[in-house]
């Protein structure tokens, strides 16, 4: 069992399915990010930090840092989404945007392959 999975086996419900579903388009658009815990959350690595993701009280959070979320800013506004300089928060009671979030994680992706470089 990995860190990640003993972090979601915490929860159930809408914080549960969400959490499982940012992991999956984080999986599908970074296979080569390897798994960890990092400030309490679970956090994909990529040459350093990915993206994070945890849950709220009333949403679940995905946090892929200030760049992240800044080149996103029109869409995430578009949908109603709030967001900080590095996280973005995705309520419960509405579906995620698949498509914005592995574009996001793929952005990250590029970003920490440059990184590298």
């Amino acid at each position: 069992m990995s860190v990640i999975d003993e972090y979601l086996a915490d929860f159930s419900g809408e914080h549960r399915k969400l959490m499982d579903e940012i992991r999956a388009l984080i999986v599908a658009a970074a296979p080569e990010a390897t798994e960890a815990l990092s400030w309490a959350m679970p956090t994909y690595k990529l040459n350093g930090n990915l993206v994070h993701f945890a849950a709220g009280k009333h949403h679940v959070g995905l946090y892929p840092g200030a760049d992240g979320v800044s080149n996103f800013v029109p869409e995430l506004d578009a949908l109603g989404l709030k967001h900080s300089k590095g996280a973005i928060q995705f309520p419960l009671e509405k579906p995620l945007p698949r498509d914005l979030i592995t574009r996001i994680v793929e952005f990250r992706v590029e970003q920490q392959k440059a990184k590298k470089k």
